[in-house]
């Protein structure tokens, strides 16, 4: 027995056939509104990274566009039996789920965050801030916008309701089908991999996507020896993510006095040949340079952070010039072409800088120079006025880097990080360096037994006799930190670990404001 095709089943199929191509169109302006996650997000890094975002990006923000339509749109077409009802209340929920998109994806480029229940407060504080602010103007220019956007969606419906016999005829389902499924499996089989992998240019962006849940098989793999369970969790304890979100700058609100007498001299070596000794200045060789560029290495001096901060840092002035400045003493700073504009407020051209210098005028001088003109500063007049700090940016072994001064070094080894914090602590400053450095003033033994920066996307925490690279997946290379050689060694993995708690310190999320 054949049944005969009514009105009612012929309205029904037309409606989901109208639905399906619909949610198409819904489908590619939703990937277009989440293109917004991926401009405000870091790139993979990596060919395979870009690839997985591609595939993800597509299929599963097609996924969740196309599972809307399942569960609102669908239903519509077997329960309203009127063709132009189904189109006004599928215009209405796709015009309001393409908004709340657009919303998430404008919250998490401004928070980092989704939204949720954890993330419920939050907006409801930016929703009473805009209500406070804004005017009757603001709020009617929304309701126009959500209008306009609310009449295209009607127009599409529309339209495609008039066309759908041609679009039917162009058989496009099936290769629309296949390419949004391959997609899928293609990104989660990638994620499985990456995960087992702890492969950063994929594991990062797990995240960055509303109601995203990428596939794993830890279990499965280990139980068939494809998995070493063990490695696995070593390795993603160790696991470092170079990517932050935000910085807090400094960790905590920094409270201390200066002394008015007390004159420092920071210079650091940009151009030219360190010289081997000065007169007046002993030579400290346990001395690191970690940075990978001598953009990094000036800002890891003034701002005493290691690069993965330094981005983020180009909003913040830094404390090794505004504290003192801020309690009066007479800062200089001398620094070419520099592009953060947080620095020009202690900016001096050479002449002004060599004579306040000479003149013994300026408290805190800090020097980014050549080799000539270290030379013509480091008179004997100056040396027997100031504390004198002088390192090497540009050092033909950039690991091992020697370190010229006139103050009692009594740390066992140094870095960049520790010269913002020393030459505060010279000024008189007492407050603890863990609220605004990674480093520590070398005055004083320190509390920690190693030192520890980044480089690129790697972790480097040196020891007394062993330089450790900690990868981004969390894989660990040790080496002889006299010879270089690679030692295939076992490691203290609670180092390692608080190493990178100690890294990690100002990416906190936090609500402390800069010190002003």
């Amino acid at each position: 027995m054949i049944l005969a095709e009514t009105p009612r089943r012929k309205l029904v199929t037309q409606l989901v056939n109208w639905g399906h191509w619909f949610a198409l169109l819904n489908i590619v302006i939703a990937v277009t509104i989440a293109a917004i996650y991926i401009l405000n997000s870091p790139a993979p890094g990596s060919a395979v990274g870009t690839f997985y975002l591609f595939t993800n990006w597509i299929s599963h923000i097609g996924f969740l566009t196309f599972f809307g339509f399942v569960i609102l749109i669908l239903p519509l077409c077997y329960l309203v039996p009127n063709a132009k009802a189904v189109k006004v209340l599928s215009s209405v929920l796709a015009a309001l789920g393409l908004a709340l998109l657009a919303f998430d994806a404008l919250l998490y480029n401004k928070y980092g965050v989704h939204l949720s229940i954890n993330s419920a407060q939050l907006i409801r504080n930016e929703t009473q801030t805009a209500m406070a602010q804004f005017g009757w103007q603001q709020w009617g220019f929304l309701l126009l916008l959500f209008v306009v956007w609310l009449s295209f969606q009607l127009i599409v419906a529309n339209a495609l309701w008039q066309r759908i016999g041609r679009l039917q005829k162009r058989k496009l389902g099936l290769p629309i089908s296949i390419f949004f499924v391959s997609c899928f499996v293609i990104s989660h089989a990638l994620h499985v991999w990456a995960d087992a992998k702890l492969y950063q240019p994929i594991v990062q962006q797990d995240n960055m996507f509303p109601l995203s849940y990428p596939a794993t098989a830890k279990t499965l793999m280990a139980k068939y020896s494809l998995l070493d369970i063990e490695d696995y969790q070593q390795r993603k304890a160790l696991q470092f993510n170079k990517t932050i979100n935000g910085i807090t700058y400094p960790a905590d609100p920094v409270y201390c006095s200066v002394d008015s007498s007390k004159k420092v001299l920071l210079l650091s070596l940009v151009a030219g040949e360190m010289p081997t000794s000065i007169v007046g200045l002993s030579k400290f060789e346990h001395h690191y340079l970690l940075q990978s560029s001598l953009e990094y290495g000036i800002t890891t001096v003034l701002y005493g952070l290691p690069e993965l901060y330094h981005d983020a840092l180009q909003k913040y002035s830094p404390l090794l010039l505004q504290i003192p400045s801020s309690l009066g003493l007479n800062v200089s700073l001398y620094l070419d072409n520099t592009k953060n504009q947080q620095l020009r407020t202690y900016q001096q051209n050479w002449q002004q800088f060599k004579q306040n210098l000479f003149d013994a005028s300026s408290n805190l001088s800090v020097g980014f120079v050549k080799a000539e003109q270290l030379n013509e500063l480091l008179t004997e007049s100056v040396l027997s006025q100031y504390q004198v700090i002088v390192t090497n940016l540009v050092a033909q072994n950039p690991l091992n880097n020697s370190l010229l001064t006139n103050i009692s070094v009594n740390k066992s080894m140094t870095s960049l990080e520790d010269l913002a914090p020393t030459a505060l602590h010279l000024m008189g400053c007492a407050a603890q360096t863990t609220t605004y450095s990674t480093g520590d003033t070398f005055t004083q033994k320190s509390k920690l037994n190693y030192i520890v920066s980044t480089q690129g996307s790697k972790v480097l925490l040196l020891t007394n006799e062993q330089r450790i690279e900690i990868m981004s997946n969390g894989n660990v290379r040790v080496f002889d930190l006299n010879t270089g050689d690679e030692a295939f060694s076992q490691v203290n993995t609670n180092i390692l670990s608080q190493g990178i708690k100690h890294l990690s310190h100002f990416s906190a999320k936090r609500s402390n404001k800069p010190y002003k």
